[in-house]
């Protein structure tokens, strides 16, 4: 489980670190070269829902290796991407590999540990991986970017997911029969998927035409009128994509807009701030990518720290305790100048780091002990979905109001001191964000400090 969090969450920072090289090399539009991670995350979380059932239904191990499987031959087909568009569809084959193995992954680790401390460790050990996956993506992207290519921080992930599978038939038990429904609620995977890459294009498109244009408000209105359908076909079909009552667990509902304000915080202040070091202050992708390392090293800190907190204090307190400390590394990052802000960068990574570890144990924890066994698989997915749609959006609003604030500032040829004063901008509304989140933890999450729960 842990080689497949690994090789995932390394493939998306090592990207982040690459961008600027790689929307040079094929040529991409500035306003475009965000769907390189936007259209990774927009297909990891449409499709999370749906393959949280498909774990349930046809074998978690099963849905595991088919999911590793695609991941690791998209990964090949991106390092031999020969155009924008298909560097930017492969990624979207990527993210829909990384939907499947994630739900399944999560839900296989919370039936197989009880309740309680065991879960708790190792749901921290989960988020310290995922970590270290950062911390060796930042590292290699770099690395790799300078001495070998873009291309090879793709084609690193092929022999790491091969090991996955191979790992998987040693130590993963076989699937243990299957239920006897097999009804899937492909309508709703299909609208709240077009609904969310419409809401996230409308989004982008903004910086461009403006946000009152009738581009911007027609994509906007169609994208929520897809989500308004997906929720009606949830009510009507037999077997939903995601039946309507869970949102009536509160602890459920809490922990996914714990996690969504955690990646729509952290995600795109994180790609801001790697921005800034390469195009502001001049520095190589390798040491933007190192400097990245306080920031991965701390969430592995802070998941573990998560973990203890989540037993003594609570899930509810840890989750907003986290998010709290998320506001206010964003705030420091924002102290960035064209001068100079290497010491922000950092203090900010490191904080951020610390925060999001005990956040994220505590809203998995909480969230997938929700839900009885037969549904770990969709809770599973609900929460992943939530965080990648928060990383989505994220991007997309905090980089198009960066965009709108350096375009006002400067022109057509932005300058060092507008790029600051547009990242500055979608810093302090990005701190909001982690506030609405704290808010919500404290609002949804039921108080309980027995075990964690």
């Amino acid at each position: 489980m842990c080689v497949a969090q690994f090789v995932d969450v390394l493939d998306v920072n090592a990207v982040i670190v690459a961008l600027p090289t790689i929307g040079r090399d094929l040529g991409f539009a500035p306003e475009d070269l965000q769907w390189v991670v936007t259209a990774y995350v927009l297909f990891f979380g449409g499709f999370l829902l749906l393959a949280g059932r498909l774990a349930d239904l046809f074998g978690r191990r099963r849905m595991f290796l088919l999911g590793l499987a695609l991941f690791a031959a998209s990964s090949l087909l991106c390092g031999l991407a020969w155009s924008p568009l298909a560097l930017v569809v492969f990624r979207a084959a990527q993210g829909l590999g990384a939907a499947i193995v994630a739900p399944a992954a999560l839900a296989i680790i919370s039936t197989t540990f009880p309740e309680g401390g065991e879960r708790n460790f190792a749901m921290g050990v989960w988020t310290a991986v995922a970590a270290s996956g950062g911390a060796a993506g930042l590292v290699l992207g770099g690395l790799l970017t300078d001495a070998l290519g873009w291309e090879w921080i793709f084609f690193v992930n092929v022999p790491v997911g091969v090991a996955g599978i191979a790992l998987s038939f040693a130590l993963l038990e076989a699937d243990r029969g299957e239920p006897a429904s097999r009804r899937l609620d492909l309508p709703g995977a299909l609208t709240v998927t077009a609904g969310l890459v419409l809401l996230v294009y409308g989004l982008t498109r903004a910086e461009d035409a403006g946000f009152t244009s009738s581009v911007t408000l027609a994509t906007m209105a169609l994208a929520l009128s897809l989500l308004a359908a997906f929720l009606f076909v949830e009510r009507s079909v037999s077997d939903p994509l995601v039946p309507l009552r869970v949102f009536r667990a509160r602890d459920l509902s809490g922990s996914a807009l714990v996690a969504f304000a955690n990646t729509a915080t952290t995600s795109p202040v994180g790609i801001l701030a790697v921005l800034y070091l390469q195009e502001v202050l001049a520095y190589s992708p390798t040491l933007a990518g190192l400097l990245g390392l306080p920031f991965s090293l701390s969430v592995v800190a802070g998941s573990f720290l998560g973990s203890r907190l989540t037993g003594t204090l609570g899930a509810r307190r840890t989750m907003a305790l986290g998010l709290l400390g998320i506001c206010a590394a964003t705030l420091v990052t924002a102290g960035i100048s064209a001068e100079g802000g290497l010491t922000y960068v950092v203090a900010g990574a490191a904080l951020s780091g610390l925060a999001l570890g005990c956040s994220a144990v505590a809203s998995t924890t909480r969230g997938t002990s929700a839900v009885g066994e037969g549904e770990r698989g969709l809770a599973s997915g609900l929460l992943n979905s939530s965080a990648q749609v928060g990383t989505a959006l994220g991007i997309a609003f905090l980089f198009t109001i960066a965009a709108a604030r350096t375009s006002a500032l400067s022109g057509a040829e932005p300058t060092a001191a507008a790029l600051v004063e547009g990242y500055r901008l979608a810093f302090f509304v990005g701190a909001g964000l982690a506030v609405a989140g704290a808010l919500a933890a404290l609002s949804l999450v039921r108080e309980n400090r027995r075990a964690g729960k």
